[in-house]
């Protein structure tokens, strides 16, 4: 085995998350055991724990939700469609659900954590002798244009961000949206940005489904699935029809039980504030989690004191029959937000488990008071694992007590170096010497007065020595700070491309480019599923 491969197969003992001041107030104390009960009825799971998994009760017809997932994956090309189909319809399978917008070239690598993290509980159930499969949300009603709409590429002058522009059509779901003209001239930038061979390749790849003509979702799923190959998830799109269908019963009683919807996420919202925490999403009196797609807009339903609805941004004074019909009729033009999400998902999966990033987790302290309203069991929850991707030449110049300095860019890089230098050991060691021959000066003069001078010249001799020593040693600290230096920038440009997390930043498609095939298993075998670290993923560790 190499030196590279025996640096990359160290375990690496990564910073606790709890303890960094990088992850959200509430994430946070839910890995310190702290808080636990605001997500109530959602239980967290504690890092290193297994849930419990009684027979899942979905409110829909899972058998038939799951044929018609099982032939939209197939179109994807999911090796393991219809297995995994089959799998979502037998009523003692338990599902392990997480889901994302459907970024450009994949999102950002968090997505693809996600998506593994989910697959390896899946597993981990599987093997303590309970059926499960994992099911990825494929979140294509969101509107999030400047989510979506862009995916940064590192290279050899650093990392770029690349973007499809403006959003052309503000509140349009991304489902509806093609990527458009600007595609071809992003490629272009991307083929300059990583000019290597197996870049090359992989952006190939990429263009079979990256089309200006092919849609977000479609393109995501496909790519997914080429990546992950029969360890992907069953794919979800959240405007699939049979999807919809099984929603609508579930968006009724959003409406029907209004008012209860309200005051369940205004208490939801005291008891954070009570704990001194601030809601994740923003209390918004009046306004339902809902969405209503008017023409091409996806626009916030409003709640009137008349009795009426608006459209945020659009008509006022619709009669709540009117929407109701709406739903009865074409439930696919009324959709969930992100509090009323959850539940709607775990009504239609039967969930047994959630793997969130903290973003969500942090609000699902408001989302989890809906479970009760709309009759759905809740899941237990769990934080995704937190990944940052190193070559091994990269890895094994890491220290584990420099790396919460590395991420955070307020820490100048030069007091690193000074700290791992330590104290000035010339100079300890110079005066513990001086002393010793002044020590001699008493016994000397006693002996001999005529001893004096020659003690002298020699404490002289001694403290040019030690002079020039110390000045070989400032010399010889400098050359090695400088290369520890140029080390340390490295790792932060790494760890914090344009200033950010890697994992919220780098897209799934660098890594794949990159690294190749290679990463895919890296990260499938060298994932733990602790979510209190930080993990350090070598995409290179599996070569000899």
């Amino acid at each position: 085995m190499t030196a590279d491969s025996l640096a990359a197969s160290r375990p690496l003992d990564t910073m606790k998350w709890a303890d960094s001041g990088l992850l959200a107030p509430l994430p946070s104390a839910l890995l310190a055991g702290r808080d636990v009960d605001l997500l109530a009825p959602m239980r967290f799971l504690a890092p290193g724990a297994m849930p419990d998994a009684p027979i899942p009760r979905p409110l829909a017809d899972r058998p038939a939700l799951a044929a018609a997932l099982g032939d939209a994956n197939a179109s994807y090309g999911h090796p393991g469609a219809h297995r995994l189909a089959g799998q979502l319809a037998d009523p003692q399978t338990r599902v392990v659900v997480t889901g994302q917008q459907p970024g450009l070239f994949g999102g950002p690598l968090y997505t693809l954590t996600k998506m593994v993290a989910a697959a390896l509980w899946a597993v981990r159930l599987q093997e303590s002798g309970i059926p499960a499969i994992a099911v990825f949300w494929v979140a294509t009603e969101d509107h999030d244009w400047s989510e979506v709409a862009h995916a940064s590429f590192a290279g050899p002058e650093g990392a770029k961000d690349l973007s499809l522009g403006p959003d052309p059509a503000p509140l349009t779901p991304v489902g509806m949206r093609t990527f458009g003209p600007g595609l071809d001239e992003l490629f272009s930038s991307l083929a300059l940005l990583q000019p290597g061979m197996g870049e090359a390749e992989s952006h190939a790849q990429l263009r079979r489904w990256y089309r200006p003509d092919a849609r977000f979702g479609e393109a995501f799923c496909r790519l997914a699935t080429h990546l992950l190959g029969e360890r992907c998830p069953l794919l979800l799109d959240s405007m699939l029809p049979a999807v919809k269908s099984a929603e609508q019963p579930l968006l009724r009683r959003l409406v029907t039980h209004r008012q209860e919807v309200e005051d369940a996420l205004r208490a939801a919202e005291g008891r954070l504030a009570a704990r001194g925490y601030s809601p994740q999403v923003d209390p918004q009196p009046g306004a339902a989690p809902l969405f209503f797609l008017h023409g091409e807009a996806r626009r916030r339903i409003l709640w009137e004191p008349e009795g009426t609805l608006a459209l945020r941004g659009g008509p006022s004074g619709w009669p709540i029959e009117q929407l109701l019909a709406a739903i009865d009729d074409n439930p696919s033009v009324v959709s969930p937000g992100a509090l009323s999400r959850p539940a709607i998902q775990d009504a239609l999966l039967g969930s047994t488990l959630q793997v969130l990033g903290p973003g969500e987790m942090s609000y699902m302290a408001q989302a989890s008071a809906l479970y009760p309203v709309l009759g759905v069991e809740a899941p237990w929850v769990t934080l995704r694992p937190q990944t940052l991707v190193l070559e091994t030449s990269l890895r094994r110049h890491l220290e584990v007590r420099d790396l919460a300095a590395i991420l955070d860019p307020r820490i100048p890089l030069e007091r690193v170096v000074a700290e791992r230098s330590g104290p000035n050991f010339v100079a300890a060691e110079r005066e513990r010497i001086t002393s010793a021959v002044l020590a001699l000066q008493a016994p000397a003069m006693a002996l001999d007065a005529t001893l004096e001078r020659p003690l002298e010249k020699t404490r002289e001799q001694i403290e040019r020595a030690l002079e020039a020593f110390s000045g070989k040693v400032d010399a010889a600290a400098a050359r090695r700070d400088g290369t520890a230096l140029g080390r340390l920038e490295r790792l932060r440009e790494a760890c914090l491309p344009l200033g950010s997390l890697q994992e919220r930043v780098l897209s799934v498609a660098h890594f794949a480019g990159r690294f190749g095939a290679g990463f895919i298993d890296a990260l499938w075998t060298q994932l733990d599923l602790d979510p209190s670290t930080l993990q350090v993923i070598s995409p290179d560790g599996l070569r000899e």
